[in-house]
């Protein structure tokens, strides 16, 4: 079978591989969707941590059972399904604690084991879903949405409150979205105005701010001069995620998102006199793809623009280099298998 293999940074190449054979208790899946994440791209620019070369790329993934036996959902051949790549040990106290997403022994399919760029993959059949009602496209994004899903069940946020969101990437815009279901008034902060307008338009995010315009007294403005009570840090940048402590209301809480490759560094006077929460979101649990998956299918999540570039698995080397320029407008690239 086809694979493509990431063998060092900068450098993808197509190879011809094995296809795998399911062990009891696995499923094999024939790839069909494969998103591209931001954790793919810094994978390729070689910024990605926890990472070693090579390594198949590749856990936004929409597959079909080609495979299963038994199993407790009921999955049969044929079946299109997501799947959740955080293979987690189940005995750490993380896992004893119900939090798999942050396993002491996490195992990240494309990360920390190869992934789902490749026409066949084995999965272990617990950690797919049915993505019944749904098309490829929209079960291929199912992860990506899953991330702010659970930043927002994080924050607990509060019906009628400001969540200011910084970052407009595809993982951010998925905070937004899960943030306003939730009922939060939403403000997008970015350096991207047309990327803003989007926001506007999609989340839809309530304000906007430019990070280029004096976007602490815009904010104070926005909120009465309380500052949000809830927010979310979804830029994977140092320097953003330092400077987003002077956004956070007094009393609130900051949600770290994106995950930088790096140390980060914030005043304490100005963290302990808010007595301000700063919590991580790592990953995803089941019952937030789950929320996910009834959120799609209930028609409250536009999927038709957000996905804006597309490839065949041959012609996606080539495409590649052009999904790290902003200037090409790419908001959620596929590769179609």
């Amino acid at each position: 079978m086809k694979t493509i293999v990431c063998e060092e940074p900068n450098r993808l190449a197509m190879k011809e591989t094995e296809k795998p054979e399911a062990a009891p208790g696995e499923a094999l899946i024939r790839i069909r969707r494969i998103g591209i994440c931001g954790t793919d791209l810094h994978a390729y620019r070689g910024n990605q941590p926890y990472f070693v070369y090579p390594r198949v790329l590749g856990h936004e993934l929409a597959g079909e059972v080609i495979e299963i036996g038994a199993n407790a959902q009921g999955l049969k051949a044929g079946d299109t399904v997501a799947v959740i790549p955080y293979l987690e040990c189940g005995e750490c106290v993380a896992c004893r604690s119900g939090k798999p997403n942050c396993c002491v022994k996490m195992s990240v399919l494309g990360v920390h084991q190869d992934g789902g760029m490749r026409e066949y993959m084995t999965v272990p059949a617990e950690h797919l879903l049915s993505a019944e009602g749904l098309g490829y496209d929209q079960t291929a994004i199912v992860e990506c949405f899953s991330i702010g899903a659970h930043a927002v069940r994080r924050a607990q946020i509060v019906p009628g409150e400001f969540a200011l969101v910084i970052g407009a990437g595809p993982i951010g815009l998925g905070v937004m979205k899960f943030a306003k279901l939730a009922g939060a008034r939403v403000i997008a902060l970015d350096i991207n105005e047309e990327r803003l307008q989007y926001c506007k338009e999609w989340a839809p995010a309530d304000y906007i701010v430019n990070a280029k315009e004096n976007p602490l007294q815009q904010i104070a403005d926005m909120t009465g001069g309380d500052y949000p009570t809830a927010v979310f840090d979804a830029t994977g940048n140092a320097k953003s995620m330092e400077g987003a402590v002077q956004y956070v209301s007094h009393g609130g809480r900051l949600v770290y998102v994106g995950l930088v490759k790096s140390d980060i560094a914030f005043s304490d006077p100005e963290f302990h006199k808010r007595e301000m929460s700063i919590i991580s979101s790592r990953n995803a649990t089941r019952a937030d793809f789950e929320h996910v998956l009834d959120s799609l299918r209930g028609g409250r999540i536009d999927t038709s623009s957000f996905i804006t570039h597309r490839a065949g698995f041959d012609e996606m080397i080539d495409a590649y280099e052009s999904w790290l320029k902003p200037e090409t407008g790419v908001i959620k690239a596929v590769v179609e298998l």
